[in-house]
């Protein structure tokens, strides 16, 4: 007999992911949106100059492929990916490396790769948040059968999920935690600290070509999909949260889809405890395997996502500098004990409602967001010196004798003059550009 999955195998497949402080590796992902260079129209999947084509050449480059339905949606190398989001923003997500001198060489060097290839294309790439110009029905859709369920299920449950799929872009950063304890405690500080790191990257401030009323137009879009998988976990601020906790909450966040001999079964809506029960309305008296759960994990979307790993959600996608930032400001926050302890100092009194209702205005106002008696600005000051410390102190070195820290200008740029990305965007658009937004195909292209 078959013995079936219980929900504590369910939590502990979230322990196993507990690895021992010397073997910490740290994960970087970002996104960027093209563009085709002579229209400034987004790349269409198929065809000469194409996301299939950009794909077909880094195969030449040693790149493998992943194919689905014999269309061609991924590329794996050496622990590293290059994979599609819905609308054809094209994501790096980044072998786990001990450093962030290695995120960046690695980050280089696939940059130096895309832009011979987009070069030889005509294609440019958009290193912001939020696509500027073109509207929602004119992006392509890309040829995966999981954002066909996502597609339909979307607009049954927010208004902004769609745009989230097709005209956002991030940059990403994972941890490691060593225990259960550990986790609970990086996961109430990155959750508390998230709304602070949406405002410092803002760099999404147009919409349809002029200014959308946003600094990130990308956090707004995750201020209306799909609640139930979204957000702020209030699971996170209770005093027993742990693998369990986590646990019961994806259990209630609803389904997309399962799989089963490769093909995706839509399910969206559909109960994870009902699947437990052998009560899924689309494979009755079928049991899931830990694969399932592992597969339902990963369409989660709070703003920091619990895997083996966690999964720092908050930032709009930027170039080099910003990329290489983000997770240099995680890991001297959390992989140092002493900055672990200033940032758990910093946030340990916000609450739950706190922090969602600063969640819900940062992508309006960004640095100047109100809270409590100081502004978002001045928590980021301090935010962003725990971090610089934090990585003076690990003191990993590159070959010219630098620490880390070096890898947070941009960001140390930005609280000292109080301006964001978005803001200085903005400001070029009324200024220099004369309100032409095809400036920012320009002024944000990257590589």
């Amino acid at each position: 007999m078959t013995e079936h999955l219980e929900i504590n195998d369910l939590a502990a497949w979230f322990a196993l992911g507990c690895k021992p402080r010397d073997v910490w590796r740290i994960g970087t992902e970002h996104e960027k949106i093209g563009f085709c260079m002579d229209s400034l129209k987004p790349i269409p999947y198929a065809g000469n100059r194409s996301i299939n084509t950009l794909l077909e050449l880094l195969i030449k480059r040693d790149w493998q492929p992943v194919l689905e339905d014999n269309n061609l949606i991924a590329l794996k190398k050496a622990g590293a990916s290059v994979t599609l989001e819905p609308g054809g923003q094209v994501e790096l997500s980044g072998a786990p490396l001990a450093t962030i001198h290695q995120t960046c060489r690695e980050t280089t060097d696939y940059h130096a790769l895309v832009r011979t290839i987009s070069d030889e294309l005509g294609v440019g790439f958009l290193a912001l948040g939020f696509q500027p110009k073109w509207r929602q029905d004119e992006i392509p859709w890309m040829p995966k059968a999981r954002y066909a369920v996502m597609r339909n299920y979307m607009p049954r449950v927010g208004q902004g999920g769609l745009d989230m799929m097709l005209r956002t872009a991030t940059v990403q950063a994972n941890l490691d935690f060593g225990s259960e304890t550990d986790m609970v405690r990086k996961m109430r500080i990155s959750i508390c600290l998230q709304p602070l790191v949406t405002a410092l990257y803002a760099a999404s401030p147009f919409e349809h070509g002029k200014p959308s009323g946003y600094l990130s137009r990308r956090a707004a879009c995750w201020l209306d999909t799909d609640p139930k998988r979204t957000g702020v976990p209030a699971c996170v601020f209770e005093d027993d949260f742990g693998f369990s906790a986590y646990t019961e909450w994806a259990l209630d966040a609803p389904m997309y889809f399962v799989m089963r001999n490769n093909i995706y079964i839509d399910c969206a809506g559909g109960s994870f405890r009902d699947f437990m029960q052998g009560k899924l309305q689309q494979l009755p008296g079928e049991y899931p395997k830990i694969n399932d759960w592992e597969l339902h994990i990963s369409t989660l979307f709070p703003d920091v996502r619990l895997k083996q790993y966690l999964e720092m959600r908050g930032a709009d996608a930027g170039g080099w500098p910003w990329i290489c930032s983000l997770p240099a400001l995680w890991k001297g926050l959390l992989y140092d004990t002493q900055a672990e302890n200033a940032a758990w100092a910093m946030v340990v009194d916000w609450s739950h409602d706190e922090v969602v209702a600063l969640r819900n205005q940062v992508p309006r106002t960004a640095l100047k967001t109100s809270f409590r008696h100081t502004t978002v600005l001045h928590l980021c000051e301090q935010m962003v010196e725990i971090a610089k410390r934090g990585l003076q102190r690990q003191h990993v070195l590159n070959q010219a004798g630098e620490d880390e820290s070096i890898f947070l200008a941009p960001v140390i740029q930005a609280v000292e003059s109080g301006r964001t990305q978005a803001d200085r965007w903005l400001n070029a658009y009324q200024h220099e550009w004369h309100q032409n937004i095809d400036r920012i195909f320009i002024e944000a292209m990257h590589p």
